[in-house]
């Protein structure tokens, strides 16, 4: 009885330790999605890719020694968890992304939902990676970026550029040499170079007076059916691009007309916009007006990058829940 009595204890201490180990690792759910999300360019795939790493965690519980921090330990289990996803995976671009000219606004649009494309992700201003990897770290203009690099490369480069991890702990969480990761590090910050300057140190942040009035006279645009009012709130390069049609759209004369020849809505009323915030920027959730229902169903998910110019780039993501933003179904 007394040799059963010390197993029964053993069982219900190590029960305990991993309660209390699977609630401290629970508070780093937030960061870890955006982690994932900076690997995938996915929000679907970040959801279960952090939902493996858990599982991964429970399962190997016992062989973690402390000999680094839970949260550290955590990363390391996700990255691994995301690149071997990625190995069998295609990258996720924008219409932009795809190498092609700008469209002509009027001729027909193209959906191509055989590509993978990439996808927003809700703002979160209490999410931790903010105070690690702040929200630059999930802007569209560097999530696209990412894509163009190979798995290890991605992880690389956020591991050491948005959580600072030194050479040596990306090499150990990797299973590579510091030299390796320096070599892959160089390999992707010249890849992100050849692609183009980032048009993130111009963006505006969500909260700012100008990014919310420039959103406000958006939304009031598209919801008075007044698209000739886009046209000054563009700047004179600015790009438009709604995947999953292929095409994108250069210059504030030029969406217009797209806006116009396209769009769905009839009248004014037929478009509803709610503000929100995507990948740490002004959003609009597009409603449409159902002709049959007369409710306004989701639609779109606008992502703006509005600087002191106006707003040099909108992405329109088709939508078909604004759940995960924690939106109506209807309107």
């Amino acid at each position: 009885m007394t040799v059963l009595a010390h197993h029964l204890d053993d069982d219900s201490t190590n029960a305990s330790a991993e309660d209390v180990f699977l609630a401290d690792a629970q508070q780093y759910r937030r960061e870890l999605l955006a982690h994932c999300y900076r690997m995938t360019g996915s929000l679907h795939d970040a959801e279960d890719l952090v939902q493996e790493t858990y599982l991964r965690a429970w399962k190997s519980y016992k062989g973690f020694q402390g000999k680094s921090s839970v949260r550290t330990w955590l990363y390391r289990i996700a990255t691994n968890t995301c690149l071997t996803a990625l190995d069998s995976r295609q990258r996720r671009p924008l219409p932009t992304g795809l190498g092609a000219p700008s469209s002509d606004p009027v001729d027909d649009i193209v959906a191509r939902d055989e590509v993978p494309w990439l996808e927003p992700i809700p703002d979160d201003s209490t999410d931790p990676s903010n105070i690690v990897g702040s929200r630059e770290s999930v802007r569209l203009a560097f999530i696209a970026a990412l894509q163009h690099l190979s798995a290890r490369q991605r992880a690389v480069l956020v591991l050491r550029e948005v959580l600072q991890w030194k050479a040596a702990e990306v090499a150990d969480a990797i299973g590579s040499s510091t030299a390796a990761v320096n070599s892959l590090l160089q390999r992707a910050r010249a890849q992100l170079d050849a692609i183009g300057p980032s048009e993130d140190d111009a963006l505006q942040t969500p909260e700012s007076k100008e990014a919310q009035d420039l959103l406000t006279r958006y939304i009031d645009a598209f919801e008075t059916y007044d698209m000739d009012k886009l046209v000054e709130l563009f700047t004179a390069d600015a790009v438009w691009e709604m995947p999953p049609f292929d095409g994108w759209y250069q210059g504030p004369e030029n969406i217009v007309l797209l806006s116009k020849t396209h769009c769905p809505a009839e009248r004014p009323g037929d478009m509803r916009l709610l503000p929100t915030v995507a990948n740490g920027q002004p959003a609009g959730a597009m409603y449409m007006r159902n002709r049959q229902t007369g409710v306004h169903e989701p639609f779109q998910m606008h992502v703006l990058a509005t600087t002191d110019d106006g707003i040099s780039h909108v992405v329109a993501f088709h939508m078909e829940s604004f759940e995960k933003w924690g939106l109506p179904a209807s309107l």
